[in-house]
């Protein structure tokens, strides 16, 4: 598919490549409604608010999902499914501790919600940090899934969000796009 908007380029990181957006466009047709609905919780919502709100309708939260989750991607791994450990953090030293994928999340990050915990244990069948890492890895669905569920319990855990590094590198106009093909 041709993309206009959505490869925008994200920082020094480049572009994100057409067969990452074809997986996250295809996810965030399919997703469950409930990980895009309000909540009472500071998440990613209240985070990226000034940059792409107000929220318009249940289709405009899930497409601005989806823009933090495409920026947030190249911040973290520059796309790449297979990311594994982020050797300038000091504290990524046990299975648990140790990102992966292309959000490098790591499966301390499950203490946020049962939500979290019940995603992995129904795919993975555990919630070892081992088996945690090789899942983000591999099942992109999973890892997607897990990324948006983790982003509504707490910005917290992904630094680029945290900090608003990523505010610069979402785009209306992305949103926009991600609207038209969901």
């Amino acid at each position: 598919m041709a993309y206009k908007f959505l490869t925008l380029k994200v920082k020094n990181r480049g572009t994100p490549p057409d067969a990452f957006l074809n997986e996250l466009v295809a996810w965030g047709k399919a997703a469950p409604d409930a990980i895009f609905a309000p909540n009472a919780v500071h998440d990613v919502y209240s985070s990226v608010r000034e940059a792409l709100g107000p929220w318009l309708d249940p289709k405009h939260r899930r497409a601005v999902m989806l823009e933090v989750m495409r920026v947030l991607a190249g911040f973290e791994s520059s796309w790449k499914w297979n990311a594994g450990v982020d050797v300038t953090n000091p504290t990524s030293t046990t299975p648990t501790t140790i990102e992966a994928g292309a959000w490098q999340v790591s499966a301390n990050s499950l203490s946020f919600g049962q939500d979290l915990k019940d995603l992995v244990n129904a795919r993975v069948g555990t919630t070892d940090g081992n088996a945690f890492q090789a899942a983000m890895k591999s099942d992109h669905a999973l890892a997607m899934e897990y990324i948006a569920r983790l982003l509504r319990h707490t910005v917290n855990h992904n630094g680029p969000v945290k900090r608003h590094e990523i505010d610069p590198w979402l785009s209306r106009d992305a949103v926009a796009e991600f609207i038209s093909l969901i």
